[in-house]
């Protein structure tokens, strides 16, 4: 077990993030003490995905472009690591609002935890932990809307708490009051 450097609970130890906070977790690649930013508070090693983590541990050296590609890359677009075989990319889309993510199996929507801050913390009606976006392979992508204060939609069709709803290509996901076109590929 672990200890999440966000909000103290225990998780297992093969946790990508947190399952209380949403909380994207990171490893150090000498150490492998979890923590938060770039660099370990203990020994100074870099702070990698678990994925990385996996592949230093096999004593190949992570790669830079997969370090890099979880880590925002501008204004309105967040990149994710490649996806693992077979499952397809969701990104969710507000042009408008400069919003571009690609989804992360398990990560939390929200204005307070997960790792789409950035793109929610200015819009008020969104709860801190909203939704949980989840990937399932007998149904595809889903999300799951974490008791929000303002609501998860559908295709404009509220969701109920703790249900898994499936998402299609087409399909507008709105998140409080923030339409998000859904894109798979």
């Amino acid at each position: 077990m672990i200890i999440c450097p966000a909000c103290k609970e225990e998780i297992e130890d093969d946790s990508h993030y947190c399952d209380q906070c949403g909380q994207a977790l990171l490893f150090c690649n000498q150490c492998g003490r979890v923590g938060l930013g770039r660099r370990c508070t203990h020994c100074g090693g870099l702070m990698v995905s678990p994925g990385d983590r996996q592949a230093n541990q096999q004593n190949e050296s992570p790669s830079v472009a997969a370090f890099s590609s979880n880590i925002s890359t501008g204004m309105g677009i967040s990149h994710t690591g490649q996806p693992r075989s077979g499952m397809p990319v969701l990104t969710l889309a507000n042009d408008s609002l400069n919003i571009r993510i690609v989804a992360m199996n398990g990560a939390i929507i929200g204005r307070r935890k997960g790792p789409y801050t950035q793109f929610f913390e200015q819009q008020a009606y969104v709860s801190g932990v909203h939704a949980q976006l989840k990937y399932k392979p007998n149904s595809g992508w889903c999300v799951t809307d974490k008791h929000s204060s303002n609501g998860t939609k559908v295709n404009q069709r509220a969701i109920q708490p703790d249900v898994d709803m499936t998402l299609n290509n087409g399909d507008i996901l709105t998140i409080a009051n923030v339409n998000l076109q859904v894109i798979i590929r």
